[in-house]
């Protein structure tokens, strides 16, 4: 089981998967003072990943406080089918629950809209969650700054291929990527907590490929290009964590003008920098140094799939400005929003007239 365990490692570290031709792992062994990357940099991932999970929030500060919900009284019936079926019953089987209970159809849309509102996370939990990641994009981005500010790749981006793969390794690039890597890796580890909206597919996604593409480029040396790419990632998202602060903290004029300047810096940096002088410099300038390889190729693929992901969430900031700018923008429009305890006749129909019921009304 050893031999076998050592033979798919042998293959998986294969030097042409990693490297382009001549270069080898002996190459890039610690010697005459240079540095390289290694894989087990990364075992601090982990414990730091775990330490970023505690967040400090400012929600008293600011006066965030959590409505007061009224819960929905207990019922074995109900609670059942709110769990085993549908949160979502249809008409039909509000009907039959009402003949079972003695209940009106009223008490019955009610307990489940108050159901459903136990299930969502209250301001203060959005707040918390918004406020430790502006605190880290905030450190991250300035971290970023310092890191590159003084580096001529920074400023050429040819300067990035200087030299690869023997590249040595910067403390300021280790700490750089130790911190990203944790902080994606909290993400995951939270994943089941955090507050969950319509694009949470899409955000699973793109922490697996982040992860990915940051570890794929730290084994393969792809360093430089890997602090530029976590640098312009980073520069938008510190707008949009403070314009959710204030939004949660109802600033709402503040929370606006913020979300208007994070629209315009996040199309600049996702979907001009990115793909046109980042992608470009790892799709171009490595040819006119050595022939294409599998690492070549792979990286490549992981920047088209986040570009694909930065793609998916313009269109939603896009819907988001024009309805800020027809005056209709009261949300973000990847949460799923509280209901209205009492509701309306016009929501009855909307949330209970679709689909055929096959639970309360069959007994169960």
């Amino acid at each position: 089981i050893l031999y076998t365990f050592y033979k798919r490692q042998k293959w998986f570290w294969w030097d042409r998967l990693w490297l382009p031709r001549p270069v080898t792992w002996a190459d890039l062994q610690d010697s005459e003072g240079r540095v390289y990357a290694c894989v087990s940099h990364l075992y601090i991932i982990l414990p730091v990943a775990v330490l970023l999970l505690i967040a400090v929030p400012l929600a008293e500060a600011l006066g965030v406080k959590d409505k007061i919900r009224k819960r929905a009284s207990h019922n074995p019936i109900l609670e059942i089918y709110y769990n085993t079926h549908s949160k979502h019953p249809t008409q039909a089987d509000i009907k039959g629950v009402c003949k079972r209970l003695g209940w009106s159809e009223r008490q019955v849309e009610r307990w489940f809209r108050r159901r459903r509102n136990q299930d969502r996370p209250g301001l203060l939990k959005k707040f918390k969650e918004a406020s430790w990641r502006f605190a880290f994009y905030l450190c991250s981005s300035f971290g970023g700054v310092l890191a590159l500010h003084d580096k001529p790749w920074f400023y050429d981006l040819r300067e990035v291929w200087a030299g690869f793969p023997k590249q040595s390794l910067l403390d300021s690039q280790y700490w750089y990527y130790i911190i990203e890597m944790s902080f994606y890796g909290s993400l995951l580890f939270s994943v089941a907590a955090d507050v969950k909206r319509k694009d949470f597919k899409e955000q699973l996604v793109h922490h697996w490929a982040t992860l990915t593409l940051l570890s794929f480029s730290w084994c393969a040396n792809y360093i430089r290009i890997g602090t530029l790419v976590m640098l312009v990632h980073d520069t938008s998202d510190v707008l949009l964590e403070s314009a959710k602060m204030f939004n949660y903290a109802g600033w709402e004029t503040t929370c606006n003008s913020i979300f208007v300047v994070f629209a315009l810096v996040f199309m600049v940096t996702r979907l001009i920098i990115f793909p046109f002088w980042l992608i470009h410099c790892t799709w171009v300038y490595p040819l006119d140094q050595f022939e294409p390889f599998f690492g070549y190729y792979f990286f490549n693929v992981m920047l088209v799939v986040l570009l694909l992901l930065h793609v998916f969430w313009a269109s939603l900031i896009l819907r988001m400005v024009k309805k800020f700018i027809f005056g209709k923008l009261k949300c973000d429009e990847r949460s799923d929003e509280e209901e209205d305890e009492e509701g309306s006749e016009e929501d009855y129909t909307h949330t209970y007239s679709n689909g055929s019921g096959n639970g309360l009304s069959n007994g169960h």
